[in-house]
């Protein structure tokens, strides 16, 4: 009888120790995210909210009941079509010559003297910073029709007449001012993984520059080079501000999805069906991208550790 009081007691004790310790857990959880409980809600209000208002009012029809046929609208519309090919055809692109002048530059840089490095790298903060609609009222400027390089061609007789700011042309060059820098200061870091002693050892081994470069460089590079890429050609599908102010209400313009959303924003006072059907698209596309992100890196630095 008395083991049976000891055991029946212990029992006690050890569920009283659990509640305890759980509650200890709880308050220290609470203690440590405290500070961050502005910023929790701030984002909630600010990000997570209005990312639910724009998936319901995508399955929400004008009656307010579900339906799928915002969606339906939407792709089968020739205009929302051809926006989605191509911002996706935009993005590529520039993603792909951001990597392309990127990799070489941040490679030179990384390589650098500190105080070179430093002096470097507050260019590319201030150029990859500079986009919106100040980067396109720039564009217009130096080479729009009457901008200054334009006009300082023509003066010294050159033929040039300005890259339309509307056309593929003219917005892969814009976009790339400031993607090109994000992505030499995104790939910066990763440059240091190839260390000074496997270049001496490939040397000792009698190995050429490109035998190292095709066996080890880019091996070890190239994971984290993609993730790169997928962050800018994400970061080119959704800006906003800049094909915005470069194509605007131009008729016959370069049809983006952002453009689109624009338009159909201030078409009519709630913006019409395909508003929030974009821009589902677009948080899932960064969904996606983010995700797959993730794998690559961590997939490139499992060896590495």
């Amino acid at each position: 009888m008395s083991h049976h009081a000891q055991a029946t007691g212990s029992g006690r004790y050890t569920a009283a120790a659990r509640t305890l310790s759980i509650g200890e857990r709880a308050k220290a959880l609470f203690v440590d995210w405290s500070l961050a409980l502005p910023l929790i809600v701030m984002a909630s209000l600010l990000l997570i909210a209005p990312a639910l208002s724009m998936v319901w009012s995508s399955f929400a029809g004008e009656d307010g009941h579900f339906t799928l046929a915002n969606w339906a609208k939407t792709f089968s519309s020739a205009a929302s079509q051809h926006a989605m090919e191509n911002s996706l055809l935009l993005a590529a692109t520039v993603a792909t010559l951001s990597t392309l002048f990127g990799t070489p530059l941040s490679w030179m840089i990384s390589r650098m003297a500190r105080w070179s490095r430093s002096f470097h790298l507050g260019i590319l903060n201030v150029a990859a910073n500079f986009s919106g609609i100040g980067l396109g009222f720039a564009y217009v400027a130096a080479l729009g029709t009457y901008g200054m390089v334009t006009l300082a061609f023509q003066n010294v007789g050159l033929g040039f007449t300005g890259l339309p700011q509307s056309s593929f042309t003219g917005l892969v060059l814009a976009y790339c001012y400031s993607n090109v820098p994000l992505f030499v200061l995104l790939s910066l870091p990763v440059m240091s993984l190839l260390r000074d002693e496997w270049w001496e050892a490939a040397q000792t081994s009698a190995a050429t520059r490109w035998q190292f470069w095709r066996y080890i460089g880019a091996p070890v590079l190239m994971p984290f080079i993609l993730a790169d890429w997928l962050l800018i050609f994400t970061w080119s599908a959704g800006m906003y501000g800049l094909p915005v102010a470069l194509v605007g209400e131009k008729p016959g313009a370069f049809r983006l999805v952002t453009v689109e959303m624009y338009r159909s924003l201030y078409g009519s006072f709630f913006g019409d069906h395909r508003m929030p059907v974009y821009a589902v698209l677009l948080m899932c596309l960064a969904a996606v991208s983010l995700l797959t992100n993730r794998w690559i890196m961590r997939r490139g630095t499992r060896w590495l550790t």
